[in-house]
C-alpha cells in the first residue's frame, strides 16, 4: 500500500522558493547559480562556434542553389533545438556534481532555519572544502543508481506496444529521482547511506513522488532550472524534517 500525501510533496517545492529567499541562505543559492550560469553559457558559447562551422561545411557540401543555400536557417532551428534538450536534461546532473559540495551547506543552514536546531557542530567553508570528494562521490552513486534504469526505460520506448507505457514510466521514474537526487542532501548531512535513503522514501513514497513531480518538469525549463536546483534543494530539506523528522535519525 503507498504511503504518504502527493499533495503535501507537491507543496515542498513552493516552500523551497520562499526559502532560497532568506538572508541567510541566499549566498550558498547565488554561488553555485553564477557558476553554472557562466558554465553553460561558455559551453553554449563553445557549441554555437562549432556548430556554426558545421553549418559552413555543410552549405559548402550542398549543391550551389540560391533556394537550398537559404535554408541555412533550418540548421540553426535544429541547433536551438539540439542545445535545449541538453540543458533540459543535462543540466541536473552537470549542476548538481558542482554545486554539491554547496547543496549540503545550504540544506543544513535550511534546516537549522526550520528547526532552529544545528546539524552538525562544524562548518563553514573548510568544511565545504573538505567534503568536495565525498560529496562527488554520492553524486556518482545517485548517477550509478540512474543509468541503468534509465537505459532499461529507453529500451522498453523501442518495443512496440510495449513502448505506448514508457512515456508515463518515465514521468514516474524522474519524478522518484528528483526526490531521491535532492532528499539525499539532507539524509547525507545525517550520515544517512544512500540505500537508506531510498528505503526511507519508499515509506512514504506518494510525497516523495509529489515532490518530485514539479522539480521534475521545472527542471525541464531552460532558465527556470537555474533557480529549481537550489529551491528543490531547500524544499527537499522541509521535506526531510516534516516526512521523516529527526526520530529517524
Amino acid at each position: 500500500m503507498l504511503r504518504g500525501n502527493f499533495f503535501r510533496g507537491l507543496g515542498y517545492l513552493g516552500e523551497g522558493f520562499s526559502l532560497i529567499r532568506q538572508p541567510g541562505l541566499r549566498l550558498f543559492v547565488m554561488i553555485p547559480l553564477v557558476i553554472n550560469v557562466l558554465l553553460f553559457g561558455l559551453l553554449f558559447y563553445f557549441l554555437g562556434e562549432l556548430f556554426s562551422a558545421l553549418i559552413v561545411a555543410a552549405m559548402a557540401w550542398l549543391p550551389d542553389w540560391a533556394w537550398l543555400q537559404a535554408l541555412d536557417w533550418l540548421f540553426w532551428i535544429l541547433y536551438g533545438a539540439v542545445i535545449l534538450l541538453m540543458l533540459a536534461y543535462g543540466f541536473v546532473i552537470v549542476a548538481n556534481l558542482i554545486g554539491s559540495p554547496f547543496y549540503g551547506y545550504l540544506a543544513e543552514l535550511t534546516e537549522k532555519h526550520l528547526t532552529g536546531q544545528e546539524v552538525s557542530t562544524d562548518g563553514g567553508w573548510a568544511e565545504i572544502i573538505k567534503d568536495i570528494p565525498r560529496s562527488l562521490w554520492r553524486e556518482v552513486q545517485k548517477i550509478g543508481y540512474y543509468l541503468p534504469r534509465a537505459i532499461g526505460l529507453f529500451i522498453i520506448g523501442l518495443i512496440p506496444v510495449v513502448n505506448l507505457v514508457a512515456a508515463v514510466l518515465w514521468f514516474l521514474f524522474n519524478s522518484w529521482m528528483m526526490a531521491l537526487q535532492y532528499v539525499d542532501y539532507p539524509a547525507d548531512n545525517h550520515k544517512v547511506s544512500f540505500k537508506s535513503l531510498r528505503q526511507l522514501l519508499a515509506e512514504t513514497r506518494l510525497s516523495a513522488m509529489g515532490f518530485g513531480l514539479p522539480v521534475a518538469l521545472g527542471a525541464m525549463v531552460p532558465v527556470l532550472n537555474l533557480i529549481v536546483v537550489p529551491a528543490a534543494v531547500c524544499g527537499a530539506t522541509a521535506y526531510w524534517v516534516r516526512e521523516n523528522g529527526a526520530t529517524r535519525n
